[in-house]
């Protein structure tokens, strides 16, 4: 299981709080979820892993950015974290805690809400993403949380399917009345099918070291040709391929660095990096954050 964040005396505005990122999913294991309590506030704090993330805040507050996107969060809010999305939190309030499920796309597959397929939530830019406005709308997403952390804690039988349930049941309030900016009539340009048709590519990216996944073995995989395979996959994951591969890259190094006593030399090259120069400055790029201060901050 992922180790939970705790807390270190580091310089300001630095992330001190690190989730391991391996939450062990696979495709017959696509889901990981669990409530988290903060006892103290703090800086903000690096998450880094390869799954779809939805949070909920149930008390306090929290601040989330994404791809440098801040939204602000009370009891009731939402945010939704594409994969390998950079994303870093920050405890506004002690005693916050919230609900977090880390998934698959597999995992919901080709469900649609009514009109619009859910992937298209994410696809969004962060800053285009529906949130909770509405009362009423709050008020649901918290009594969805609730029977949330009843089946996550009582793990009866079926207890994966009534979370993808509720999941969606999520999704589909946090959707009503949004629509996808920048196309025609505000609706969605992603087909419903599209995330199968790249799934491949995903799954050569989730099982083996990114940087050996060239663009043409992904298309090949996907029985797409290159083009073709470019435009869907931008349009159904929301960045391109070589976006969503190098973070990949970064999210496979950061857990060599906290799994593993490996010299950043070695993570660098096996996660596809020039050399631990080019780490550091992709690392730096995504997370203002060097990978030796991540390693430091994640290790016992």
């Amino acid at each position: 299981m992922p180790q939970r964040p705790r807390s270190q005396e580091s310089a300001p505005g630095l992330a001190v709080e690190v989730y391991n990122p391996d939450y062990q999913l696979t495709p017959a294991s696509p889901l990981w979820a669990a409530t988290h309590w903060h006892a103290a506030t703090g800086p903000p704090a690096i998450s880094i892993h390869a799954g779809i993330e939805v949070g909920i805040v149930l008390t306090g507050r929290e601040e989330v950015q994404l791809d440098g996107c801040l939204i602000p969060g009370l009891a009731g809010d939402v945010w939704l974290c594409a994969m390998s999305e950079p994303h870093t939190y920050r405890i506004a309030v002690p005693g916050t805690a919230n609900l977090v499920l880390v998934f698959l796309p597999a995992f919901l597959g080709e469900e649609m809400l009514g009109d619009l397929p859910w992937l298209t939530l994410f696809a969004a830019r962060p800053a285009d993403r529906p949130r909770v406005v509405a009362t009423e709308t709050r008020q649901m997403m918290m009594a969805i949380a609730r029977e949330l952390q009843r089946e996550i804690e009582s793990k009866r039988d079926g207890w994966e399917c009534a979370v993808r349930l509720e999941l969606l049941r999520l999704l589909f309030h946090l959707s009503r009345g949004w629509r996808y900016p920048g196309s025609a009539k505000g609706r969605a340009i992603t087909h419903p099918r599209n995330l199968s048709r790249i799934m491949p590519a995903l799954t050569l990216l989730h099982e083996r070291t990114p940087r050996l996944v060239p663009r043409e073995e992904a298309a090949r995989a996907c029985g797409l040709g290159r083009s073709r395979f470019t435009m869907l996959f931008h349009e159904t994951m929301g960045v391109s391929f070589k976006t969503f591969r190098k973070r990949a890259r970064i999210a496979f190094a950061a857990n060599m660095m906290l799994t593993s006593d490996l010299p950043l030399v070695t993570v660098a090259e096996r996660a596809g990096f020039a050399d631990a120069s080019h780490l550091h400055h992709s690392f730096v790029q995504e997370y203002n954050c060097t990978p030796g201060q991540y390693r430091r901050q994640g290790r016992p």
